[in-house]
């Protein structure tokens, strides 16, 4: 006779919820405001609501009245996104401002993921002189109350996604011409609060990389 209990695997629906199903579910209502489908007010209130599900089933109930909502999952990653194994998830470096400013700029070597948090505070993030070790650099964004502005080269390509909450979040994309050039993917949310990624105009990589090289150049030669 067997003891042992068997444990039902649980519902799809009552899966905890991950970051990428809360995305998956704020581009649907995203699209579902420019549609007409939803309200400005209507869409707020199902963003707010999102940031706060815990399970896949809660987050499925927000779009449980809209066309896409019934749309089979796929686990293929979207356009210019990291697979889930690409980066890591613990932040290799955390900006955070609370009541206060936080910047990070001039030459600095951006990780694979970097989390930038701004609560009545100010985060700028200046990507335009920073060293590019990664191929995919991925800024986890959330402003409360806040301000988080972030600037890449524009020799990089930049893709983001997210949403605001009586907030502003706007991603300028980019692409670049150069297939092996950085991807940088912003993802976050504006609550009461902004969240900006642009090109800084004027700032290139290689020309960074180029000035670097020769100064290491002009230093051997010296030492020689």
């Amino acid at each position: 006779m067997d003891l042992q209990k068997q444990t039902a695997p649980a519902p799809a629906t009552e899966l905890r919820a991950s970051d990428a199903d809360r995305d998956r579910i704020a581009d649907i209502l995203r699209d579902a405001l420019a549609e007409g489908r939803l309200t400005a007010e209507e869409h707020a209130e199902r963003v707010e609501g999102v940031l706060a599900a815990k399970t896949v089933g809660e987050l499925d109930a927000f779009v449980r009245d809209l066309p896409a909502g019934h749309t089979p999952r796929t686990s293929a990653v979207p356009p210019h996104r990291p697979a889930a194994d690409a980066v890591p998830a613990v932040a290799d470096e955390n900006v955070v401002a609370v009541l206060s400013s936080a910047v990070r700029r001039g030459r600095w070597r951006a990780g694979r993921r970097i989390h930038a948090y701004a609560v009545f505070g100010n985060v700028e993030i200046d990507l335009s002189e920073a060293i590019f070790e990664h191929q995919q650099v991925v800024i986890k964004a959330l402003s409360v109350f806040g301000n988080v502005e972030i600037d890449v080269p524009e020799n990089v390509s930049l893709r983001g996604t997210g949403g605001g909450v009586l907030g502003n979040f706007d991603v300028h994309p980019l692409d670049a011409s150069d297939t092996d050039a950085p991807v940088v993917y912003v993802d976050g949310w504006a609550v009461l609060g902004n969240v900006e990624a642009r090109a800084k105009r004027g700032r290139f990589v290689a020309d960074i990389l180029e000035r670097v090289q020769r100064k290491v150049d002009r230093s051997l030669r010296k030492a020689l």
